[in-house]
């Protein structure tokens, strides 16, 4: 018989003989006894283990919540700083200082390019919004870049990073460009302008009234704000409070707002009436644009007449002479007069309008297109839907000709046919004779 431990010995009486010990039951009750404090060991472990695992997710969790946090702000942190200081840099005596709002957008591509360009500091803001195809904005924004300008991805409607970039660089001037385009597209999305004409806008002019110094303010409104306005050319005294379209009516808002805060913060402000800008690096969604592909696809282009069957006209203005008006509105722009949200006196606040003075119908646009692609186009003319469309623009430049010394210098033949240069070789187009291959 096996001996007994000295554990079990303590279990039984001094004195023998007392009672009959049954070792074979006792040996039993001790295997259970030990299976169950095996189980429960085992139970315990596994306890453990699990507690121990469930910890160590959501430590991970947490991390990739973090390192998502991080990656969705995309900006912050000492070499970005380092990175927006450099690109805000002047390059030149007496060089500008500028943030540029919508830097990878149209207008604001080339008016990066061309204030770099003769030595300016240029720090551009994008959100790479998908209203039209981001890969075309990404590009513009490859071009920014190869030239040493630093496109920062946000959003104007981010307080926190608009407060950060003013506390990092002290700009001399905003050239606020970034707006959600187009007139047809409020009809899906009206939201969207709101929040991008007007929240937006209030929100880059609070930063802007808010830093010390305060810098000028010149930002892009447009031709759609004469609206129902029947009187020809548009001039800046013309009434602007019919408009035809929600786009239109947040530009409005945009003219009334910025001429608020000028008046109550000191902000030197320019407004800038863009008329139909078009050229290289355009954007898809303007007619030009939209034309020029379906000429070459083969497919239909839509046409639109206005009342008694009028052609449409618009006073298209080339993307260099919109750049020339908005780099001198940013040198003659004055200084603001305001500090730290307080206004120490009155400040500049100007409208003028930016256009060509020459408009072209719609289907002489198609015209010189045919001509220049060599294709016929499968015209289609409908009547204008109530949209927002208006049936023309024309623009009386003669106070930004003397104001700011513009003058356009490029028809409409001239640049359509730089445009077809820059979109055969961007997206792959061959035409020749008449016949087109992609």
């Amino acid at each position: 018989m096996r001996p007994l431990v000295a554990e079990e010995e303590d279990l039984f009486p001094s004195t023998p003989g007392k009672f009959k010990t049954d070792h074979h039951h006792l040996h039993r009750h001790h295997r259970h006894l030990r299976r169950c404090f095996a189980s429960t060991s085992t139970t315990f472990l596994w306890a453990l283990f699990l507690i121990a695992l469930t910890a160590s997710y959501l430590s991970f969790q947490s991390l990739v919540s973090s390192g998502n946090r991080l990656l969705a702000a995309s900006w912050g942190g000492i070499q970005w700083e380092k990175q927006v200081r450099v690109s805000a840099l002047p390059r030149r005596p007496a060089g500008l200082s500028v943030l540029v709002t919508g830097a990878a957008g149209f207008v604001g591509a080339h008016v990066s390019l061309a204030l770099k360009k003769r030595g300016d500091g240029v720090v551009g803001l994008d959100n790479f919004n998908p209203y039209y195809d981001p890969s075309l904005k990404r590009s513009r924004a490859s071009l920014l870049r190869a030239q040493k300008v630093f496109v920062v991805d946000g959003d104007v409607n981010d307080a926190r990073l608009l407060a950060k970039l003013f506390d990092v660089v002290a700009f001399t001037h905003v050239m606020h460009l970034a707006a959600q385009a187009g007139v047809r597209y409020a009809i899906e999305n009206p939201h969207s302008y709101v929040h991008s004409n007007v929240a937006g806008l209030v929100g880059l002019l609070e930063a802007c009234k808010s830093a010390n110094p305060q810098p000028a303010f010149v930002w892009a409104s447009s031709s759609s704000v004469y609206g129902l306005n029947d009187k020809s050319p548009f001039s800046e005294e013309d009434r602007t409070d019919r408009p035809a379209s929600l786009y239109a009516a947040t530009k409005k808002a945009g003219e009334e707002i910025t001429h608020a805060y000028n008046h109550i913060y000191g902000l030197s402000v320019t407004g800038l009436r863009f008329f139909t800008v078009y050229g290289p690096w355009g954007r898809p969604d303007m007619a030009y644009f939209s034309f020029t592909r379906n000429i070459l696809q083969g497919k239909p282009v839509t046409i639109y007449r206005g009342k008694n069957r009028a052609d449409l006209a618009r006073d298209f203005t080339y993307i260099d002479d919109i750049v020339k008006g908005c780099l001198a509105s940013l040198d003659t722009a004055g200084k603001s007069t305001g500090s730290g949200g307080k206004k120490r006196g009155p400040a500049q606040y100007r409208v003028f309008n930016l256009g060509n003075t020459s408009p072209v119908t719609v289907p002489e646009m198609v015209s010189i297109l045919e001509r220049l692609l060599g294709v016929k186009a499968k015209r289609r003319e409908v009547e204008m839907p109530g949209n927002g469309d208006v049936p023309f623009t024309h623009a009386n430049i003669s106070s930004a000709r003397r104001e700011l010394g513009y003058k356009p210098t490029t028809d409409l033949r001239t640049g359509l046919k730089r445009f077809v240069k820059w979109y055969s070789s961007y997206y792959g187009y061959k035409y020749n004779q008449g016949k087109s291959v992609h």
